[in-house]
Order: C-alpha cells, then sequence, then structure tokens
C-alpha cells in the first residue's frame, strides 16, 4: 500500500455502493472457508435493514453459522432477528433432500432384490449433481415466494459456489441423460423412477412425471441465472484474508464470476492487522521503543512485525490485481469475536465508513 497507491484513483473502499444500489435483490457473500462470510454476511445485512423494508440473510453453507453469529436459534424457516424490525435469517440444509433421496433408494433396492436400485445408481452416477441442482431450485421457489425486499446467501465454500452456477449446464445434460436411459431400459427404468417418486403411479406416468419435475427445475433455474447475470438484480461480494491461499482462491472465484456473467465489483479483506498503517510505520516505532520492552514482549512484537509484513504483500497484491475496478475493503483483526447483533452492529459500519487509510 503506502506509496504505491493512489486511493484518490480507485474505487471507495466501502460496500455503500451496494446499499445505495435499490434495485438489487440479489446479493452473494463467498469465498475460501473460515475468512469471514458469515460474518460480512450479517454485517451486510445488518446495513440494508437501514434503507430496505425487508431483509432475508439465507446460510446455504451446510456448515451453518448464522446462529451462532446472532446468538439466537434459527432454522429452516425465516426467523426475525432479535434487535431488528426488518431482518430476518433462516439456515437452509441444501443436502437433506439428498439424503432422502439417497434413502428411498436403498429402501427400494432391498425391495426389488437390486434391479431398481441398480439402474437407480447408474441414473445417479450418470448426471452428478443433479440432486443439489433440484434441491436449489426448491430453495428458490421457496425464497421466492417470500416478501423480501433483498436476500443475502452467506454461501458455501468457493466450490459448491461455482457448482451452484453450472446447474442449468447439468440439468440440460440430466434431461438429455433420462431421455437416453428411458429408451435402453424401458418399464424398467419407469419401475425405478417411480419408486423414487414415492410410489403410486405406472411407469409410464413415472418417466412422465420425473421428466416433468426436471423440466419444471430447469425453467426455474433458467429464470433464476437469468436474474444472477443482470447486474441491477445481482451482485457478489467476495471475502477472504491476506494470505496466499485465500488471495489465490479469490482470484479463482472471480475468474469463474466473469465467466459466468456474474457482477462482483466488491471485495472484503477480514482479519486484516492495523489497516490504517504499514509494516514500514510500525517497524519504525518498534526500532524506536523495542530497548525499553521486556524480552516477552520484543518476540511478541517481532512475530505481529513479521505478520503484518506478510500481510502487507497479500494486500497490496491484492489492489494490483484489483485495486483499479473493484471497491476493496480491509476490515481490522479485533482483540474479540464478532458475536451478537450489537457487535455486528458495531463492525458493520466499517463495511460503509472503513479505516481511515489515511490516518
Amino acid at each position: 500500500m503506502g506509496d504505491e497507491f493512489d486511493d484518490s484513483d480507485l474505487p471507495d473502499p466501502s460496500l455503500k455502493n451496494i446499499i445505495d444500489q435499490k434495485t438489487l435483490q440479489w446479493v452473494f457473500v463467498g469465498g475460501k472457508g473460515g475468512v469471514g462470510k458469515t460474518t460480512t454476511s450479517c454485517c451486510l445485512g445488518a446495513q440494508l435493514a437501514k434503507t430496505r423494508k425487508k431483509v432475508l440473510i439465507v446460510s446455504t453453507d451446510p456448515a451453518h453459522n448464522l446462529s451462532d453469529a446472532f446468538c439466537q436459534k434459527i432454522g429452516r424457516e425465516p426467523t426475525p432477528i432479535q434487535g431488528f424490525d426488518n431482518l430476518s435469517a433462516m439456515e437452509i440444509d441444501a443436502n437433506q433432500d439428498m439424503d432422502e433421496m439417497q434413502r428411498q433408494m436403498e429402501e427400494e433396492e432391498d425391495q426389488t432384490g437390486g434391479g431398481i436400485g441398480n439402474i437407480m445408481g447408474e441414473l445417479s452416477n450418470s448426471i452428478p449433481g443433479i440432486d443439489e441442482a433440484m434441491s436449489f431450485s426448491e430453495l428458490m421457489k421457496q425464497v421466492q415466494s417470500l416478501d423480501f425486499d433483498v436476500v443475502v446467501f452467506d454461501t458455501a465454500p468457493t466450490g459448491h459456489t461455482l457448482r451452484l452456477l453450472s446447474f442449468p449446464t447439468i440439468l440440460e445434460k440430466a434431461l438429455g441423460k433420462v431421455m437416453e436411459l428411458k429408451d435402453r431400459f424401458g418399464g424398467l427404468i419407469g419401475q425405478a423412477t417411480s419408486a423414487l417418486m414415492g410410489g403410486g403411479q405406472n411407469p409410464a406416468q413415472a418417466q412422465d412425471a420425473l421428466l416433468g419435475r426436471l423440466e419444471e427445475t430447469r425453467a426455474v433455474i433458467n429464470k433464476v441465472n437469468d436474474a444472477f447475470q443482470d447486474p441491477t438484480l445481482t451482485t457478489f461480494v467476495c471475502v477472504c484474508i491476506p494470505e496466499f491461499l485465500s488471495i489465490y482462491e479469490t482470484e479463482r472465484l472471480v475468474q469463474e464470476l466473469s465467466k459466468f456473467g456474474i457482477n462482483s465489483h466488491n471485495i472484503v479483506v477480514n482479519q486484516v492487522l492495523f489497516p490504517e498503517k504499514d509494516a514500514e510505520e510500525l517497524s519504525e516505532w518498534f526500532e524506536g521503543n523495542k530497548d525499553n520492552l521486556p524480552k516477552e514482549a520484543q518476540e511478541i512484537c517481532s512475530k505481529m512485525m513479521a505478520r503484518k509484513r506478510m500481510q502487507d504483500k497479500y494486500i497490496g497484491q491484492c489492489f494490483d490485481l484489483y485495486g483499479e475496478d473493484f471497491h476493496v475493503i480491509l476490515m481490522p483483526l479485533l482483540d474479540y469475536e464478532v458475536r451478537g447483533v450489537e457487535k455486528l452492529k458495531k463492525f458493520s459500519e466499517l463495511l460503509i465508513d472503513p479505516v481511515d487509510l489515511e490516518e
């Protein structure tokens, strides 16, 4: 940072652009695991609640953390957040439907001596990701039916998020594969489909029902995908920490989002040591005062300085990569956990009014 960057030429280091864009309906927050996506999602939701009528935060990460962040129980239905009158949250277990489908397959395999189960196994192996796509379709239908002005998605780690964007392609392959299996196995695939759909249907009806469900899923996801590619409706906030693997993952995420036509122009860098100062300033202070410090304090400061220099290097790389086109927001490492409504509200202010880098 320091002399390498002219702050006047860079986009504002703030997420105020998201708050001010009143047309936004979907805000995704994603990145590598453990970088503070949930805290960022909650803080962004808290800020959006100041200007929107009804805001919803949805966790699609199997390792849900919204309940821990807000210090209250949050379930599969929108739960009002205490301390707000227009902010709700919900935690969706995207794997639940897949587990239930697998359980039904295993039960039918026991009942049929393996025939139907084998066919269903081939069907599932032929279209990997179809269960996730259908679960996501149901989630989006549910969220769209709710009365919220804007939805913030606290997403799973990067790999899961990128699979979400590939669902339209997966569904196209799935429809083709189902038709292929239908031609190859005839009535047997119909029996397997009937079992999957819960029974009570003849094979022909079951096949039509599955195809109909896939077509419906494709229609929903194509519609959602169109909205995701509209920058007036959707944006993606990338979250990272100033370390090599996290910056590398962010670059991968930004490139993939660009390929899918998803708008992303905000990067939040969490856990920054003293974002208002650079390593050179701190080194000068340390060299001038270390003789007055106990040996233990000198060792602690030396390790902190090494960490600060490493962070500054990767923050500099982040600005080199994104500074001209992205709002890069540096969020400080605190000496306490950001949990509970009051701490989240206070921390969220830094997303809009960041630490003054000129101090």
